[in-house]
């Protein structure tokens, strides 16, 4: 007896309409800005490039953890480094909006004010003909606003930094320096690097998901004690779902309007219900892939069972491992907002998705096509299309989750920005990783029952493909500025693309496009 060659499927079917609809996130840097505030003037004076912005702080002496800020369109710009930046006290402005001549001394001072009343430029023009070093402007959310100036106001000449802050920090700021505390200030813009170590581990860890799911059959298979080929193929009958065209274009409208729900629901609780199924998923993830590991690794343990009622006979290993799995999703979601958290979060998506791609099957390129063309429509609407309708781009917001109240969403691998000092994670979604990885496992496939070999076959030139689309997706996020990309743009041309020009030029397209529907080659060993 061998174990199952796929999990049970009703949990993995609940979790793969929330992995799809909510997963097709990428990372979002610290500090990104929401572009808009007042209409804007390109005058000179007015158009200085915006930086991002750390604003480390000292209450009575002690340093506090840094700020992040935003600076405006106007005025001085600031240092990139520590060494080369002011470090001066902090005063509230009085009036608080800086709207009027301010009664404070304020000389070799940065002066912390509230936003509104009067324009951007008016609030440093006061502050600085009032003697202040710079000027912090207090933002009314968590948003960090591009300051700039109005259509009126031309030929400023402001010669002081002029930084946004959010809320949060202000009322921090505020709220230290009401109690007589002592405040002082040093902005400075560090620059982030070209390219991240974090980047390649990720993108490392995307295709190593793919390719471990690709060979995670050949892989676990067990040399001795084989099953026939009737009950081989009666397993993978009752264990996998083939995915079917009509199928795949329901999929994507059921993800659309999940992903609307989130948009207009979206909460702190409704976060955590996806939390907690994707911890269960995850953990029936987690379940089939070490039970599969061991049973390859030990004939008599896979062979060790005991009879359950009702159930029917059970692996021992499956209930050993079970409390194990169930253990460490309970953890991870007691202890989501832990720094190391990530790490947790990556090994349940990785072996979710390797289940899910031994789960879901793909029988050839003609639904493969459906499947991946929807989706590739699906992103670039939802990111670029859908502010047409909805004024701002759905999936971003929802990326962002500003009304999720400190929760994210879970369907994503992330991992540190280790040498950004703007910190932050680099994260892809689970849907830009299983939907090209499904074309990817039916390539294998296909070269497997077709008998090619390496050169000849498509999954090494697919995985080539894919790696390469993912490597211009984050080359993009970082030529936008961070801004998140819909990675299906990139990676349907390099996956589905590539399969489809090779297919041509083999004249394999028809085999490919028909694969499993006709019987006219039949490959000894193998399946039609």
């Amino acid at each position: 007896m061998t174990i199952p060659r796929s999990p049970p499927l009703p949990l993995l079917h609940v979790a793969l309409v929330f992995i799809f609809a909510s997963s097709h996130l990428k990372g979002f840097a610290v500090g990104d800005a929401s572009q808009g505030g007042e209409s804007a003037s390109t005058s000179p004076g007015c158009n200085v490039t915006s930086q991002d912005v750390k604003i480390k702080n000292w209450v009575n002496g002690d340093e506090s953890a840094s700020l992040d800020g935003l600076s405006a369109r106007f005025g001085a710009s600031l240092p990139t480094s520590v060494s080369k930046a002011l470090r001066l006290p902090a005063i509230l402005a009085n009036p608080f909006n800086s709207c009027n001549k301010l009664s404070s001394k304020l000389s070799n001072s940065f002066v912390v004010a509230e936003r509104g009343d009067c324009t951007y430029a008016t609030k440093a023009e006061i502050a600085e003909s009032s003697g202040a070093a710079g000027l912090l402007v207090i933002n009314d959310d968590e948003d960090l606003t591009e300051m700039v100036c109005t259509k009126n106001e031309t030929h400023l000449n402001i010669t002081i930094p002029v930084v946004m802050i959010p809320k949060s920090a202000g009322d921090y700021l505020r709220g230290s320096m009401s109690s007589s505390g002592k405040v002082d200030i040093l902005l400075y813009s560090p620059t982030r690097p070209i390219l991240d170590i974090s980047v390649v581990f990720l993108v490392l860890m995307a295709v190593g998901t793919i390719v471990s799911a690709s060979f995670w059959d050949e892989f676990t298979a067990h040399e001795q004690d084989q099953p026939s080929a009737e009950t081989n193929q009666e397993d993978t009958e009752k264990n996998t779902l083939k995915i079917k065209a009509v199928g795949a274009i329901a999929f994507v409208i059921v993800a659309s309007a999940f992903l609307v729900v989130l948009f207009f629901f979206m909460s702190s609780s409704f976060v955590f219900a996806l939390n907690v199924i994707f911890s269960l998923a995850g953990s029936q993830g987690m379940h089939f892939c070490i039970v599969s590991l061991i049973s390859r690794a030990s004939k008599h343990c896979r062979q060790m069972k005991i009879n359950i009622p009702i159930i029917g006979k059970v692996s021992v290993i499956a209930i050993v491992v079970l409390p194990f799995c169930i253990a460490f999703s309970i953890i991870w979601v007691g202890n989501r907002h832990s720094p190391h958290a990530w790490i947790g979060q990556d090994i349940l998506g990785i072996t979710l998705m390797i289940t899910v791609l031994q789960v879901l099957e793909l029988p050839n390129i003609k639904v493969a096509s459906v499947l991946l063309c929807c989706a590739f429509f699906y992103d670039i609407f939802w990111v670029f299309l859908s502010p047409l309708i909805f004024h701002q781009s759905v999936m971003i917001a929802v990326a962002t989750g500003h009304k999720a109240g400190g929760e994210s969403i879970p369907m994503l691998l992330k991992i540190p920005r280790f040498f950004d000092p703007w910190g932050g994670y680099q994260m892809i979604g689970f849907g830009d990783i299983i939907l090209p990885g499904l074309l990817i496992v039916f390539s294998h496939r296909f070269d497997k029952l077709t008998k090619k070999g390496i050169s000849n076959g498509y999954f090494l030139w697919l995985i080539f493909g894919y790696t390469f689309g993912l490597s211009v997706t984050y080359l993009v996020f970082y030529l936008m500025n961070g801004h998140g990309q819909p990675a299906l743009l990139y990676l349907v041309p390099c996956t589905l693309g590539l399969a489809v020009v090779l297919g041509g030029i083999r004249g394999e397209i028809r085999d490919l496009w028909n694969f499993g529907e006709t019987p006219s080659k039949v490959v000894p060993g193998g399946q039609t």
